[in-house]
């Protein structure tokens, strides 16, 4: 399957667009085109009282009535016409007329690139590919990367170019990610690591033609039988840590002009291949979360947190155990582009033939050499005890919950990413009997070069709907009429949230105005509120993908969960993530707590579908 896998990625133009219609209609363009990127518009910066507005209701459930009240003055002094609100408005709204993206460059410092916690666990997300067999099918794939449409309208591209040939860089304070792929001289290799051991593979021939799958068979086959010794520094650990903690082993590392070049190859190749070495045996129903894990953290210093490059942005692991997958660095994009990817990896060799080439030698694959001195050793040792807690700490459930899939929600006209959030908040609402700061990203791709914004789905109407549901005096009509209420709220956020009109990035950008204008910080971003809501228990996300995969990220908070979820036809892949050293967070029981909620509210729709009949 590795040679498939490779044979895919690098097939010549995977990343040429062409134009992609539903159902699957294809037009294909010769070369990628600037004038999709050209014309698409703008984010907008939303109306300031509008945003405040949202602010308010999103608070509500969040917040006692007495906090709410100080809150309320708060907002109305900071929206005094003339004052600090419209002033700091102005100076974003001419923000935004100067660049071609007012919030992009702030997003990927704000979140990514000046935190100071490890890029494993805390950053980056990890998928587990399925167990997959393959057969002849009919029909052919394009060669081309489809330009995607929502709604009709073309949605922004760049990040599907920032995730080959990058990296991420350790700074002092903020790290920086460098594309190799925008030079003059595109790279023509992939790194591949295993035993702790990194090589240059050469995946091109001089003439730009790609190696044949045979070809690369062979030379992953060279590199596995040259590295068969499992007893070397894991140097690829270091790049586990806290970022300042690996930004001083960096500048230690490079010192060296062996050590620079080895990173500076590792730095500059299309991605990463992790060779990885079995992992300890489990049941089939901890399998996954166990996959899940290594895909997240490698497993500690004693497994594959040592094999991996965590500064660089893809790295496909394929285990000597059958284990599949990938692990991603967040900052050059978001989940999207990975899980095309995927979709178009998995279904890609499902169709492909493999056609013989005649074998022509090729050379060894060159080991990349480090000089370990005595400070580079104890760099490596302190990663090691650094990973092994993290790694422990890390508390991982995945759940595959076969009962149904999105057809149920589909079938009562229910959103289901809204209904699965919606059992997300009653699962929350149980366990805690209280309900929490929800945080779903949504795609603010309609805009050039946009990232995320914050869909909000706790809301008045998700908290109605749960404590309905918790009220054995409320009739079943009236609990469905909440869930409904409840969707299409999450439905409207969303809306509101991919056209650039939700308030979380708006909130930030004023925020980050102030700052660089260097005045006092406004007390509504100084008050416990704002502290709250930018607090979420629950960080969520929809996989999306067409692939039966799990994806899977750490929580963003100590107190909190990671949820991610795939729902497929007729089942749902969730992962849940927590810490174990939070006394409060359970994930096993978390994910309990989802399956109970999912099942009851479907039984909820089906009991009151059967009464009105």
């Amino acid at each position: 399957m590795l040679r498939l896998l490779l044979r895919v990625v690098l097939r010549p133009g995977l990343v040429k667009p062409c134009r992609l219609v539903k159902p699957m209609s294809v037009t294909i363009l010769p070369e990628r085109s600037s004038h999709h990127q050209d014309n698409l518009p703008k984010l907008p910066v939303p109306p300031l009282r509008q945003t405040f507005e949202r602010y308010l209701l999103m608070l509500e459930p969040l917040l006692s009535e007495e906090e709410m009240d100080h809150t309320r003055k708060l907002v109305k002094e900071f929206l005094i016409p003339e004052g600090v609100g419209d002033r700091l408005q102005r100076s974003l709204e001419r923000r935004a007329s100067n660049k071609e993206n007012w919030l992009t460059e702030w997003w990927m410092q704000s979140a990514y690139l000046d935190s100071r916690m490890p890029v494993a666990v805390y950053s980056s997300p990890g998928v587990v590919l399925p167990r997959m067999t393959f057969q002849d099918r009919q029909g052919q794939m394009s060669e081309t990367l489809p330009i995607e449409y929502l709604g009709g309208k073309p949605l922004c591209m760049d990040q599907y170019y920032q995730i080959l040939s990058s990296c991420r860089i350790p700074g002092p304070k903020r790290d920086t990610v460098v594309n190799h792929a925008i030079g003059k001289v595109a790279p023509t290799h992939i790194t591949v690591v295993h035993n702790f051991q990194f090589f240059v593979l050469d995946v091109y021939n001089s003439d730009g033609s790609p190696l044949t799958v045979d070809q690369i068979y062979m030379q992953m086959e060279k590199i596995w039988n040259s590295s068969l010794q499992s007893n070397k520094e894991p140097i690829g650990i270091l790049t586990s840590q806290h970022r300042n903690t690996w930004g001083k082993a960096y500048n230690n590392l490079i010192k060296d002009k062996t050590n620079k070049e080895s990173v500076r190859a590792i730095q500059k190749s299309i991605f990463t291949v992790c060779l990885d070495a079995p992992m300890p045996q489990m049941s089939e129903q901890r399998y996954q979360s166990r996959v899940a894990a290594q895909m997240l953290h490698g497993g500690g210093s004693r497994w594959n947190s040592g094999n991996r490059w965590f500064d660089k942005t893809l790295q496909f692991i394929v285990g000597e155990d059958g284990t599949c997958g990938l692990v991603y660095e967040h900052a050059p994009a978001e989940g999207p582009p990975i899980v095309f990817l995927v979709d178009y990896l998995v279904e890609y060799m499902g169709r492909m033939e493999v056609v013989r080439s005649p074998m022509i030698p090729l050379p060894m694959p060159p080991k990349l050499r480090f000089n370990i001195t005595p400070e580079v050793k104890k760099d490596i040792e302190s990663a090691k005890q650094n990973m092994n807690i993290m790694s422990h700490d890390l508390d991982v459930n995945v759940v595959n919950f076969a009962d149904y899939g999105r057809n149920v929600p589909k079938a009562h006209n229910m959103s289901p990413d809204a209904f699965i959030q919606m059992a997300l908040q009653l699962a929350y609402f149980r366990m805690y009997k209280m309900c929490c700061s929800t945080y779903e990203s949504a795609s603010l791709r309609m805009f050039a070069l946009g990232r995320t914004d914050t869909i909000r789905s706790c809301s008045n109407e998700s908290l109605k709907f749960v404590q309905a549901m918790e009220d054995l005096a409320k009739p079943n009509t009236e609990k469905v009429s909440l869930l409904d209420k409840a969707c299409q709220a999450h439905v409207e956020y969303t809306r509101m949230a991919i056209h650039g009109q939700a308030i979380d990035r708006h909130l930030l950008g004023l925020k980050l105005q102030a700052i660089e204008e260097l005045t006092s910080m406004p007390e509504i971003f100084m008050d416990t509120a704002y502290a709250v809501a930018e607090h979420p228990n629950l960080s969520t996300s929809q996989a999306g993908a067409k692939t039966d995969c799990v994806m899977c990220f750490g929580p963003l908070v100590p107190d909190g969960y990671g949820v991610c979820y795939n729902p497929m036809a007729d089942h749902i892949n969730i992962a849940i993530t927590a810490f174990n050293s939070c006394e409060e967070t359970h994930a096993a029981n978390f994910g309990r707590a989802m399956k109970k909620a999912l099942r009851d509210m479907r039984s909820l729709l089906e009991e009151t579908a059967k009464a009105k009949q």
